[in-house]
């Protein structure tokens, strides 16, 4: 694994080049764009998100072309990243987006490519 560093060896060619982003916001960025990498994590967001209420597992399992323990995994990630969230009703569980959550992702993500661009 490479190791950022927020100095830069001098340049020969190019002086005053350095990064822009720290080492956090750089691991931070990736972590964010490894997590929207995957297109069943991409495809749970959007069937999330054309929902204002709460989707049972079993429709995201229904219209997604994998099968059920996939599903889980993914939304477990996405879980743990604090973007969506479940309520247990009974057997199932009802699964939605967070919001404000996904909102803060895509104000850093695109604040920080800003700087990249």
């Amino acid at each position: 694994m490479i190791e950022l560093t927020e100095t830069t060896p001098q340049a020969c060619c190019t002086p005053g080049l350095e990064v822009r982003l720290g080492s956090a916001a750089i691991k931070r960025l990736s972590e964010d764009l490894v997590l929207l990498s995957h297109p069943i994590r991409i495809q749970i967001l959007d069937l999330l998100a054309q929902s204002d209420g709460h989707v049972c597992v079993c429709d995201l399992e229904g219209a997604l072309p994998v099968k059920q323990p996939t599903v889980s995994h993914h939304l477990k990630l996405l879980r743990e990243a604090g973007l969506i969230d479940c309520e247990r009703r009974g057997l199932w569980a009802y699964y939605f987006v967070k919001r404000e959550a996904m909102a803060a992702l895509r104000a850093r993500v695109s604040a920080q490519l800003a700087l990249l661009g």
